[in-house]
C-alpha cells in the first residue's frame, strides 16, 4: 500500500492518462494492448484509471508497444529539440505476438527513445517457413518496407509482391497485409509505419 505522499507524487505524472492517450491515438482497445504486452486488460484498465501504478518492467512493456521510452511518462515539458540516439546494443527484440511459440517475424524498435515521433521505425527479421495467411493484420496509416537481405513476399489485400534485397514498398496499412520469408536465406527489412 502506498502512502498518501507517494500516491500524490505519482499522480502528478499522470501515467495512466498518458497510456490511455497513446492507446486511443493508435485506436487500440485494452484487449489488443493486452495481446501486445502480455498483460491482462483488467490490469491495464486499473493502470489507466490510476487505481494501480505499474512497475518499471510493466511500464516498459507498454512503452515498447507505442515506441516511446520510459522518459515519455516521467519527463516534464520539453526543453530540447526532439532527438534520440539508440545504440544497437540497447535495442530490445520483440516477437510479433508475445507468448506464441511460432511467430512470423521479430522486430526491434529503432527509434523507441525519441518522443513525439511522427512515424515508427523497426528492424524486422522474418522467420523461416512462416505463413502470412495466418498473420494478416491492419493498422491505421501507411507502411514502408526496405528489404536489407533475403527475399520477402508481402501480401496487401488480395495481391502478393515479391521483394528482393534492395527493393522497397509503400502501402496503405489499413488494408489487411502480411509477410512471408521466401527460401532458407535470412531475411530482414527496415519497416516504417506512420
Amino acid at each position: 500500500m502506498l502512502s498518501t505522499t507517494l500516491k500524490q507524487g505519482l499522480d502528478e505524472y499522470a501515467i495512466g492518462a498518458k497510456i490511455r492517450a497513446l492507446r486511443l491515438k493508435k485506436k487500440m482497445g485494452l484487449v489488443e494492448l493486452g495481446r501486445h504486452t502480455g498483460l491482462s486488460p483488467a490490469l491495464l484498465s486499473k493502470i489507466e484509471r490510476a487505481q494501480l501504478f505499474p512497475t518499471l518492467p510493466t511500464l516498459l512493456r507498454i512503452a515498447l508497444v507505442f515506441s516511446v521510452g520510459l522518459d515519455f511518462f516521467f519527463a516534464g515539458s520539453r526543453e530540447k529539440p526532439v532527438m534520440a540516439v539508440i545504440r544497437k546494443s540497447e535495442r530490445v527484440k520483440l516477437p510479433e505476438r508475445p507468448g506464441v511459440r511460432e511467430v512470423a517475424y521479430k522486430f526491434e524498435s529503432l527509434d523507441f527513445r525519441a518522443t513525439e515521433r511522427r512515424f515508427n521505425a523497426y528492424l524486422a527479421e522474418f522467420a523461416r517457413g512462416s505463413s502470412d495467411d495466418a498473420r494478416l493484420h491492419a493498422h491505421p496509416g501507411a507502411e514502408f518496407l526496405y528489404v536489407l537481405q533475403g527475399s520477402l513476399t508481402v501480401r496487401v489485400g488480395g495481391d502478393e509482391h515479391v521483394l528482393e534485397e534492395g527493393d522497397s514498398m509503400y502501402f496503405d496499412s489499413s488494408v489487411l497485409h502480411g509477410y512471408r520469408r521466401n527460401g532458407a536465406r535470412n531475411c530482414s527489412a527496415v519497416v516504417v509505419t506512420a
